[in-house]
């Protein structure tokens, strides 16, 4: 009998009032590619976080090429072949490319007793397992210097070093682009060839039907539906994409050279998108015109000049950023109450104290807008999923009413149901006569939710396309030259 590479079995898991997975059952086989979809808060995270030693379960059994294993800690996963890369990194930025994919198992030579790191060897891995994304950057840069997609990549070469029997991948490819998508299923495929059992999570159905071979859809506990009813089984309802529609332009609301050259400006109730290939600059942009960047930022909001010289020069000028990874956004550690009212302490300010009253009945109100579940404003921000986290972001900002909403690569890694309210929160929002500028590495999100698109390369705004003369992805990457 063969037994699978992985399986869950009757596996449950509560997180206090939170019934985050309730007798799941769930196989893989080596030489599988077997995709798990579902629903933010779904409980996919949970099922991989169990598999991958991070959590242990309340009820059930996980089993090891049939052999019933209970890990304490990510190390006892690792130590039986399973190898998860999460959507929030775990690289150390300070140490190079190289450093990071070998760490855990370092290269050493040995001179009597005494023994020291290869470096030599240790770079030479580190190039011959990049070179299967083909990839080539000088291994002895740090990863500090490296995009989220670039850092993503790494992330993913030091599993490929590792030669994992069981490889977990939880939205690998939300910040990559078609090429680099095309280059990740290649090896996939290339690993799957070699017998190894692959679990895929992901949003993006179209990629579940690329290379999937089974997929198993969470909801409310455990369901399995065929790949083309994928979004009613998620969500248990139909979804629809949003258009963008047509949008009269208020008054001129900012003026801002973010590439040092082009003059750009953005009308009230417009919502420009920026579009580039990895490391064109695009998303690097949006940072700068947070202030968060080392260059400073002269911008005019509603006729008024604003230094930016950091995110609080931003803020005050009436600027808010969600960022791309949602732990830059968030204090992990505080409740969704503390993270919604942070940036809005002084309009719940009386006479030198804080209103708690005023406090509760905005979070209250803003949860339910954005529809952040559960709705337990006391809960840690860490405890929610990453649509849910997205969606706290989105609500303090609201919440403050800023003028201008810059968004990094918002809807990564969230669900279709998540990522239409997204979309609607934002046309609402420009609706009402804010301004938005978002970042996104979907190509056809920005052809459906903008009514401008500006072309980034090197650094540069190189083009402009505007929806009146039509806007549609095959003309978008024509312009970043993809």
């Amino acid at each position: 009998m063969t037994h699978p590479a992985a399986s869950a079995e009757g596996v449950s898991k509560r997180f206090g009032a939170t019934m985050a997975l309730d007798g799941v059952d769930f196989a893989v086989a080596f030489g599988e590619i077997h995709a798990v979809v579902g629903e933010n808060g779904a409980g996919k995270s949970t099922l991989i976080r169990i598999l991958g030693g991070v959590h242990r379960p309340d009820r059930g059994v996980i089993r090891v090429g049939g052999e019933e294993r209970d890990f304490a800690s990510p190390r006892d996963a690792i130590a039986a072949g399973i190898v998860t890369i999460p959507q929030e990194l775990r690289l150390v930025p300070t140490l190079s490319i190289a450093e990071n994919i070998a760490l855990g198992d370092l290269p050493v030579r040995r001179f009597g007793p005494l023994a020291t790191i290869d470096r030599g060897r240790m770079r030479e891995q580190a190039r011959n397992v990049l070179a299967e994304l083909d990839l080539a950057p000088d291994a002895r840069a740090p990863v500090a210097s490296l995009s989220f997609a670039e850092r993503q990549l790494v992330a993913i070469a030091k599993a490929l070093h590792r030669r994992c029997r069981i490889f977990i991948l939880d939205e690998p490819t939300a910040a990559l682009e078609k090429r680099e998508i095309a280059r990740l299923f290649s090896v996939l495929a290339r690993m799957k060839g070699q017998g190894t059992a692959i679990i895929y999570i992901s949003h993006r159905l179209d990629e579940v039907v690329a290379i999937a071979d089974r997929c198993t859809v969470l909801r409310d506990g455990r369901v399995a539906f065929s790949v083309n009813d994928l979004v009613e089984a998620m969500t248990g309802r139909a979804t629809r994409e949003m258009l963008a529609s047509p949008r009269p332009p208020g008054e001129l609301l900012i003026e801002a050279r973010p590439d040092g050259v082009t003059h750009v400006r953005m009308r009230k109730r417009e919502l420009v998108g920026l579009a580039g290939l990895l490391g064109s600059g695009a998303d690097r942009m949006i940072h700068t015109l947070f202030g968060a960047t080392s260059e400073l930022m002269v911008v005019e909001v509603r006729s008024n000049k604003h230094r930016l010289a950091s995110p609080r020069d931003a803020i005050a000028a009436g600027i808010g950023m969600v960022p791309g990874e949602r732990s830059l956004g968030l204090i992990m550690n505080q409740s969704v109450r503390d993270n919604i009212l942070l940036p809005n302490l002084g309009a719940i300010s009386r006479m030198g104290y804080l209103d708690r009253a005023a406090g509760d009945r905005i979070v209250a109100e803003l949860m339910e807008l954005v529809d952040i579940r559960p709705r337990q404003p006391d809960l840690k921000a860490s405890a929610l999923s990453g649509g849910n986290q997205q969606k706290v972001i989105l609500a303090k900002w609201l919440a403050r009413r800023v003028a201008v909403l810059l968004l990094d690569d918002p809807t990564q890694g969230i669900d279709v149901a998540a990522k239409a309210q997204i979309h609607a929160l934002l046309a609402d929002l420009v609706a009402r006569g804010a301004g938005a500028m978002i970042y996104s590495s979907d190509l056809a999100e920005l052809a459906r939710l903008c009514d401008r698109v500006l072309a980034v390369r090197q650094g540069r705004i190189t083009a402009t396309l505007d929806r009146s003369a039509g806007i549609d992805e095959p003309k978008l990457r024509s312009a970043i030259g993809g």
